[in-house]
């Protein structure tokens, strides 16, 4: 269940986003929320620094600390960028389609893709496409290589026991050094992905995703995990460099 205050505060953050300046009025009529709780939302945004009076008659307006939330998107676009080209010429190599993906609310979001480049591919684009993190080849690839705390946290918001079994292969993963999807059931695709990483810090991750009857998973491994790896870490250097 949502905290209400936060989702009003966040009520009045769009509201105001969408406009120059909205009065006290104008934002409780939009939001649906009385104008006395509008007053004192406002008020708390405006000590926050969120926000500011510009005057009686023309209400309140946002102030530039608010592009400090959005500094994670920022990266992200840049990612995206140095991402690209790299992913492009792998795929123009060795011909299966790419996807990067960053961990985005208990799911692993598709960043970019060369599905709609590649000879092989089954799908011509996966942008915004959520990937489950416990069973998609991305996201275990993102525990298996993140800090234990980070693991833990993740684990503990999908409300997932962090036992032996996870332990063990998220060990496995590490020392392979790529993941494969656990699928629920025979399927024709399967996906291999690696950890683009920063010392500590995962970054993102990229998977590339095969069609079963033509290699199975020893075969991948041992034909693409070292080609990803080496993906990843040029995608890590242009990104901090």
């Amino acid at each position: 269940m949502p905290i209400e205050p936060i989702r009003r505060s966040f009520a009045i953050l769009e509201a105001l986003s969408r406009r120059p300046h909205g009065t006290i009025a104008v934002l409780a009529e939009e939001t649906g929320l009385p104008r006395p709780t509008v007053a004192r939302l406002l008020n708390t945004l405006v000590e926050l620094g969120y926000a500011t009076q510009v005057s009686r008659l023309m209400g309140y307006r946002l102030t530039d600390r608010v592009l400090g939330l959005a500094q994670g998107i920022r990266f992200i676009d840049h990612f995206v960028d140095v991402a690209a080209p790299h992913m492009h010429r792998f795929t123009q190599e060795h011909g299966w389609p790419l996807y990067l993906g960053s961990i985005s609310h208990r799911a692993i979001t598709i960043r970019y893709s060369t599905a709609a480049e590649s000879p092989l591919s089954f799908e011509r684009t996966a942008l915004q496409r959520r990937s489950p993190i416990l069973s998609g080849a991305l996201g275990r690839a993102w525990l298996a290589f993140s800090t234990e705390e980070e693991r833990r946290a993740i684990l503990r918001d999908l409300g997932i026991r962090y036992d032996a079994r996870l332990t063990a292969a998220f060990a496995r993963i590490r020392r392979e050094g790529y993941a494969f999807a656990v699928l629920p059931r025979p399927v024709r695709l399967q996906g291999i992905a690696v950890a683009i990483r920063k010392n500590d810090r995962v970054m993102g991750c990229i998977s590339m995703r095969f069609v079963r009857s033509a290699m199975n998973e020893a075969e991948a491994g041992a034909r693409f995990g070292a080609p990803l790896n080496a993906l990843a870490r040029a995608i890590a250097t242009d990104a901090t460099s």
